[in-house]
């Protein structure tokens, strides 16, 4: 009975321990952007922004990989992309993105995150952004970005979970001295946000009201054979 009993019990653990899913995914092949969103994104829940002091121009080119990303130009200190989602029952993020510019569009970036909504933002980390290496034929690993957010605890099971990829300097990709052009552009492209489960789902919990309901059962019937 004490083997049935362990058997059972890694057995149990087993069926609830954490597994990983996509929050949302953003590959823009359904939405097509041309403007500054709200974009839903094409697996999940949320919303993408792109938030500009001028007027930029937002559209849909070639993907990493795929036939569509989104795209703007007319950049400034400050000006950001912006992917909103809700973590409820979900803890531990992961973040990927694909993300290039033009020669004179902006190099360097900082991610940042909100756990209410976008009212206060924290800076996480800083990044530089390579010469447009996107084509719809192949993949340019050396344009994908990937953060582990598991130690920010404030973003685990949040319904107000925003994210954000700032313009972070005046610099260009190309090193142009006169700074990032009016003309130069960036483009970000399958932006999704992982996590782990917090929460079995009924199946799993069925499984283990199931299972129990077996084991009690069984030492009840040993002990009324002894």
């Amino acid at each position: 009975m004490k083997k049935a009993l362990l058997t059972f019990g890694i057995v149990m653990v087993a069926a609830l321990a954490v597994r990983a899913d996509t929050i949302a995914d953003w590959t823009f092949e359904t939405s097509q952007p041309a403007t500054a969103g709200p974009i839903t994104p094409e697996v999940g829940a949320g919303s993408g922004l792109g938030n500009h002091a001028g007027a930029a121009v937002y559209s849909s080119p070639s993907g990493n990989g795929s036939v569509h990303s989104w795209s703007a130009n007319l950049w400034a200190v400050g000006d950001y992309w912006q992917f909103s989602v809700n973590t409820t029952t979900f803890s531990n993020l992961q973040l990927s993105w694909d993300q290039a510019g033009s020669s004179t569009g902006p190099k360097d970036f900082r991610l940042a995150y909100s756990s209410d909504g976008g009212s206060t933002f924290t800076d996480f980390s800083t990044y530089t952004v390579i010469l447009s290496g996107f084509s719809t034929g192949s993949t340019n690993t050396a344009a994908t970005h990937s953060f582990d957010l598991s130690g920010v605890t404030a973003l685990n099971n949040n319904a107000n979970v925003v994210f954000r990829l700032i313009d972070n300097s005046t610099n260009a990709i190309g090193g142009s001295t006169a700074g990032v052009g009016t003309g130069g552009t960036d483009r970000v492209d399958n932006f999704t946000v992982t996590a782990t489960a917090a929460v079995p789902e009924p199946s799993v919990i069925g499984m283990v009201a199931l299972g129990t309901a077996l084991v009690v059962g069984a030492i009840r019937h040993r002990k009324g054979k002894a």
